[in-house]
């Protein structure tokens, strides 16, 4: 061998074992810190889980008469129900034109217990909800409803609002007319 030889076999060799151990990561994105993504590197909040608080058969009543006299709208709901989650959206755009308003809007849930901890918050972040929302654990539910209102089967979604003094002044019992909606609110906000 050539003493030319001898030190291009040398460079050759450590070349080929440092290829080896970083071909791997070829064509992958270098890995970049959480800081480095975020920006002025501070540390991106983790968003809360949405707040559902479970309710029973005789906590709903004391829900739906409010101590203080603000008109109130409620939805029952499920994530099951397609009309729910059709018109969900116009729930949430509703609470936050009207609450600071002087409007409360809930959420009550009729989905099951097991879905507290998964496809319920998972909706309400999907939704951006900021109402307060509800699940209704009761083993047979008619008597809730019925408390609601008499001339309620239970069917989802159902809609009321409320007037200041708790007399039920709209109601709709499947997907709501947003503007019909709106209409009812505006005309038990004049009366407040």
């Amino acid at each position: 061998m050539s003493s030319l030889t001898r030190p291009l076999l040398l460079t050759l060799g450590v070349l080929g074992l440092l290829l080896s151990f970083t071909a791997p990561a070829w064509g992958r994105e270098p890995r970049e810190s959480h800081a480095a993504r975020t920006p002025r590197g501070k540390r991106a909040a983790l968003k809360p889980e949405p707040a559902v608080r479970v309710i029973t058969a005789e906590e709903l009543g004391p829900l739906l008469r409010p101590k203080d006299a603000r008109p109130l709208l409620v939805n029952y709901w499920a994530t099951w129900c397609d009309p729910c989650r059709e018109e969900f959206p116009d729930l949430v755009k509703i609470d936050q034109d009207f609450r600071t308003k002087g409007l409360d809007t809930i959420a009550i849930s009729l989905d099951d217990l097991a879905e507290l901890k998964t496809e319920v918050p998972k909706f309400l972040r999907l939704m951006k909800v900021r109402m307060p929302v509800y699940l209704l654990h009761a083993a047979d539910p008619e008597p809730s409803i019925k408390m609601v209102d008499p001339t309620w089967g239970g069917a989802l979604p159902a809609t009321f609002l409320y007037d200041a003094r708790g007399e039920i002044v709209y109601k709709k019992f499947g997907r709501f007319d947003t503007a019909e909606l709106r209409a009812a609110i505006e005309k038990v906000m004049s009366k407040k």
